[in-house]
């Protein structure tokens, strides 16, 4: 009674605020490659193609915020906890280890390099321009991340709404004289008939948007506490209603920027990344010195996001290791970023949509039972045969996308026969989510056995 008398209506202003905090976490100017680049790779079959990315991009981060609602946790840490300390260790680790100084984070500085400075450089002069770039880019997130700075995210709070601008001009240019037609553009043999939809759905798992919901989620959901939503469910509904607002304009920008690939292909070729893709429309239409503003733009923004990702995964990491300083990890954290991002951006890419491969199918049906987690009682037994259902599929998934170093080799060549012979829809890369599906029955089966069993020990002891 006490905690209904607490419960707060929120006004207009209150969803517009979780709107736009929902809208930051998840809009990213990194992020942007992705779509464009979708759109590229779609070709005039990028309705499917765009759907799916948006299932994964977009829908799975915002249930991400809500599993972290429903189920009350700080982070990606309590997700996994009803599984054991030892499996929420483990996959808390690895999902900080993706967004963060493995992938995550040396993308952003990569991105920035291959829309900014790689196309005014001559040939041959990239690696150098890159080492010098991502040494100052992290050394600029490390002295501002040594403690914590509100200047940094006043900065990004500023600049992301001028880039939005600039990337709205951009649009309205885009779309007012195209490059190239939405219906002629041809795409590419995997975006061929009903396998588009599935192609963009893996596509989205390049955003990471699923895993970082789960690792910083709980900053929203502590701001509707904040002002006055206390139940689970109350605090569910909010998250959802203003992410139809939030995560809708990301949505769109999304959809907007897979159009612009597609119209793109009228006039170029289909780029390697979508970085090139970005600067190669941005030049078109607005020139070198239009180019030049939104690369410092996407540069500041990007290293805002770095700044963001160092900081976190030096605190989780102190947090669940406080044997090593704050500072050691953070040190950690920007070293291992450098190390990556010269490697350069398509490396990244090539080598991390393994590791997404395998961790994204985990996260979703840990996204997936925290949610639905009230109708089973959040039991351990479901949680425990639907990963355990898993985690050996997208293994071999995994295993199956690695570059030819591994996926071509004696035992990726042995996974491959194996899964393929085996498991269904392994041909699309979702050999996971049968045996998810029979994990999820027989998991369910134990629960509701073990209810019935309680209920028939209890009446006889009755």
């Amino acid at each position: 009674m006490l905690n209904k008398l607490k419960e707060k209506k929120l006004t207009k202003k209150d969803y517009f605020v979780v709107s736009s905090l929902l809208f930051g976490l998840f809009f990213g100017a990194g992020n942007l490659i992705f779509p464009l680049h979708l759109g590229q790779l779609a070709g005039h079959n990028w309705g499917p193609a765009v759907l799916g990315f948006l299932v994964t991009g977009v829908l799975l981060p915002l249930l991400s915020v809500l599993a972290i609602s429903i189920t009350r946790s700080e982070g990606v840490y309590d997700i996994g906890r009803p599984l054991g300390p030892a499996f929420a260790l483990v996959f808390m680790v690895l999902i900080h280890a993706t967004i963060g100084p493995f992938f995550g984070t040396p993308r952003t500085a990569t991105v920035s390099f291959a829309v900014g400075l790689a196309p005014l450089l001559p040939a041959g002069s990239t690696k150098v321009a890159l080492f010098v770039f991502s040494a100052c880019f992290f050394l600029v997130a490390y002295l501002f991340s040594r403690k914590e700075n509100k200047i940094v995210s006043n900065v990004g709070k500023l600049l992301n709404p001028v880039f939005l601008a600039l990337l709205a001009l951009v649009f309205f240019v885009a779309f007012l004289h195209p490059l190239g037609s939405l219906s002629t553009a041809t795409p590419t043999k995997e975006y061929l008939g009903q396998t588009s939809f599935i192609n963009g759905f893996l596509e989205g798992y390049n955003t990471m948007d699923a895993l970082a919901g789960l690792a910083f989620g709980v900053t929203v959901v502590t701001a509707i506490r904040s002002m006055g939503v206390k139940r689970e469910t109350n605090v569910a509904v909010v998250t959802a209603k203003a992410g139809v607002f939030g995560m809708g304009a990301v949505a769109l920008i999304y959809l907007l920027l897979t159009l612009l690939g597609v119209q793109s292909l009228g006039k170029f070729k289909l780029s390697a990344d979508g970085g090139l893709a970005f600067s190669q429309i941005v030049n078109q239409y607005a020139g070198v010195a239009g180019q030049a503003i939104l690369a410092a733009l996407i540069t500041v923004t990007c290293l805002t996001t770095a700044i963001g990702l160092v900081a976190a995964f030096a605190q989780d990491f102190h947090k669940h290791f406080p044997k090593v300083s704050y500072h050691t990890w953070l040190v950690l954290s920007c070293a291992s970023s450098f190390f990556f991002a010269n490697f350069g951006l398509e490396t990244i890419l090539a080598w991390s949509l393994p590791f997404l491969m395998f961790l994204y199918p985990l996260a979703m049906v840990l996204i997936l039972l925290s949610v639905f987690s009230p109708l089973f009682k959040r039991d351990s037994y479901v949680y425990f045969f639907v990963v355990l259902f898993t985690v050996v599929p997208a293994f071999f998934d995994m295993v199956a996308t690695f570059p030819a170093v591994i996926s071509q080799s004696n035992f990726g060549k042995a996974v491959y026969a194996f899964q393929h012979h085996y498991l269904p829809l392994a041909d699309y890369s979702l050999s996971w989510l049968v045996p998810a599906l029979v994990g999820l029955a027989l998991g369910l089966a134990v629960h509701f056995y073990k209810e019935v069993f309680v209920k028939t020990q209890a009446s006889e002891m009755d």
